[in-house]
């Protein structure tokens, strides 16, 4: 009986504790909603996200506790008509998440996709190969100073019989790259995460 009794006197206390753990998990479910809008909106600027993902992500940043005419104006928009109505309502609903706003087809939004990418490569979501060709494909030569290093290395996969580089050696280097460019400054979409109190 005394035990139970003080487990009784501890259930407060470990009340309190949950309750600091919902709290904490909702404002990681906050930055989270914040981190994959960011870098939807730079991946959508490249071709590489549907404007029906980017009214997705809007209903989810609601559901997680921001709000604002903006968003909720971007959240309504029905799938069919994406394509069409979110280039117009994207720009004011990421400026008041405190957001950046990507235009498409831009080299910004194609320096803070290079980011991203190189993130993922490094937190192993992504293959360095992958990175490379990406880069090669998508932007290619003498466009994008911070992608150059990463096309040079996608050209040395197809002569890797030739030069004293094994297929390890060259994932490694794009790794590498990929160090240095999210280490690097600049607009990145995952850079910098927007205060959880936003």
């Amino acid at each position: 009986m005394p035990a139970r009794n003080a487990n009784r006197a501890d259930a407060p206390n470990n009340r309190e504790a949950i309750q600091r753990a919902v709290i904490h998990d909702g404002w990681m479910e906050r930055d989270t909603a914040l981190v994959r809008m960011q870098e939807a909106a730079a991946l959508w600027s490249v071709g590489q996200v549907t404007a029906a993902d980017l009214v997705s992500l809007a209903c989810e940043l609601l559901v997680t506790g921001f709000d604002g005419k903006n968003l909720a104006m971007l959240a309504g928009v029905h799938a069919r008509n994406a394509d069409e109505e979110v280039p117009d309502l994207l720009q004011a609903a990421l400026e008041g998440l405190g957001l950046s706003y990507y235009p498409a087809g831009s080299n910004a939004g194609l320096e803070a996709t290079v980011r991203i990418l190189a993130s993922r490569v490094l937190a192993g979501r992504m293959s360095p190969l992958d990175l490379a060709t990406w880069a090669h494909s998508n932007i290619g030569h003498d466009r994008l100073p911070i992608a150059e290093r990463l096309v040079d290395l996608d050209d040395m996969y197809d002569i890797l019989d030739y030069i004293d580089m094994t297929e390890q050696d060259l994932d490694n280097e794009i790794r590498a790259e990929a160090r240095r460019i999210t280490a690097t400054t600049g607009d990145s979409a995952s850079s910098v995460l927007p205060p959880a109190s936003s």
